[in-house]
């Protein structure tokens, strides 16, 4: 049986050409970057290039980018390195409701570390509310995150707008680009963040690296201490091979960005009206035009997420969830209640992310499987033979209708 790949947002397959740049760390010049004979230096020379490019593809200065092991490394750095290093000054984090949980997660430790965090509203598309963040950026506000581009849903977030707020009152922004770079551009300097989170394994280098833009002239404290690597900021031997990878995979991302970017549109487009066309009762999630290129978001009421990407896994389709149900949490996906959305619909959503490997016979050959599979588990649900039998169509008595009878999705 033929698989299909539609998971992208999760991970990316590496480039052979990726491959091949990361060759000549393990084979030829593996010395390591911190030693001061030959085969250091060597290695160092190859370093020092490879940060340059990464810079250069974000129009960075190559001081400016710090390798980690991977984005949420780079997101729990920023937002603890700040802390850390003006805590006993400013309280006050703002992070949106749709973070991803490297961000979620990290905040919760500051929280219990004596940090207030406030959580920024978004709107049924998954758009910050940035009247909001003008109302809480005060004296006691440190750091405003918020992430490019969401994961989930894929709604691309006004950063530049929001950075210039920060900039305004002094008050540090950091914004978790994993799924953006290497997908739409992303320029440092046009967004005016002063720092920015990358994962290499988001645009098909491999996983285990990233990286943390850090503006020059902002300073927080080390998230890893130990030797001088990373110029005494973040400690730990350079991983060259997979750094190497990076800068090839990010290189190739940026100059196909064009042709990319039209092709999975495309696929994307034609994949949300197939599906809003062919399969009834669902739901499209996030914006429709201020997206991530390769995201798809649906949710199909009457049916269980898990049951649905299990069965698309048996007929050859890697998707994924916005239920939490499958990682061993009965709640549904954080960022589908946050833009509105009842748990019962919350639990039938479905992400597809389309990438460049993908062909636009093999998207649209998910959509007759997906509907086939959608309709077998609706006739299973109690819910939906209520439904049809127009018990629940009362009203008041559908948890998906409005008190006056309309439809709340």
């Amino acid at each position: 049986m033929t698989r299909v790949y539609l998971d992208n947002a999760a991970t990316t397959r590496v480039r052979p050409e990726v491959v091949e740049a990361m060759t000549i760390a393990f084979t030829e010049q593996y010395g390591n970057c911190s030693s001061m004979y030959q085969e250091g230096e060597s290695a160092k020379a190859l370093l020092d290039d490879a940060r340059s490019r990464i810079a250069a593809s974000l129009n960075a200065e190559a001081r400016e980018i710090y390798f980690t092991s991977c984005g949420s490394e780079a997101d729990n750095w920023a937002l603890k390195g700040a802390a850390l290093k003006y805590g006993d000054k400013k309280k006050k984090i703002l992070i949106s409701a749709i973070e991803h949980h490297a961000i979620l997660h990290t905040c919760d430790s500051l929280a219990k570390q004596g940090f207030e965090i406030v959580k920024i509203p978004v709107d049924a598309e998954g758009i910050v509310d940035v009247d909001f963040i003008k109302s809480q950026l005060d004296d006691n506000t440190l750091i405003v995150s918020v992430m490019l581009a969401n994961n989930e849903i894929g709604t691309i977030q006004p950063i530049k707008e929001i950075a210039a707020l920060c900039k305004e009152k002094k008050i540090l922004c950091h914004t978790d680009a994993v799924q953006a770079v290497g997908s739409i551009p992303v320029d440092v300097k046009d967004l005016g963040v002063d720092m920015l989170s990358l994962s290499g394994h988001k645009f098909h280098s491999p996983k285990g690296i990233g990286a943390l833009y850090i503006r020059k002239g902002v300073t927080i404290s080390n998230f890893m201490d130990g030797g001088h690597q990373e110029r005494g900021k973040r400690a730990g031997t350079e991983n060259l091979p997979y750094i190497l990878g990076m800068a090839k995979a990010l290189e190739l991302a940026v100059a196909e960005m064009n042709t990319n970017l039209e092709k999975i549109t495309d696929m994307r487009d034609s994949l949300i009206k197939e599906i809003e066309a062919t399969i009834p009762y669902c739901k499209f999630n996030g914006h429709r035009t201020k997206r991530l290129p390769g995201n798809v978001n649906f949710s199909f009421n009457f049916i269980e997420g898990e049951s649905m990407l299990l069965w698309l896994d048996d007929a050859g389709f890697a998707c994924s969830t916005g239920s939490a149900c499958a990682s061993g949490s009965l709640d549904p996906s954080h960022v589908l209640l946050a833009i509105g959305l009842p748990h019962e619909v919350a639990h039938g959503s479905l992400r597809i992310s389309i990438g460049k490997f993908n062909t636009k016979e093999e998207v649209m050959s998910l959509v007759p499987v997906l509907a086939g599979i959608v309709q077998k588990l609706r006739d299973m649900s109690p819910l939906y033979e209520d439904f049809m039998n127009g018990r629940e169509l009362q009203q008041g008595t559908c948890p998906r209708c409005n008190d006056d009878g309309s439809c709340k999705i």
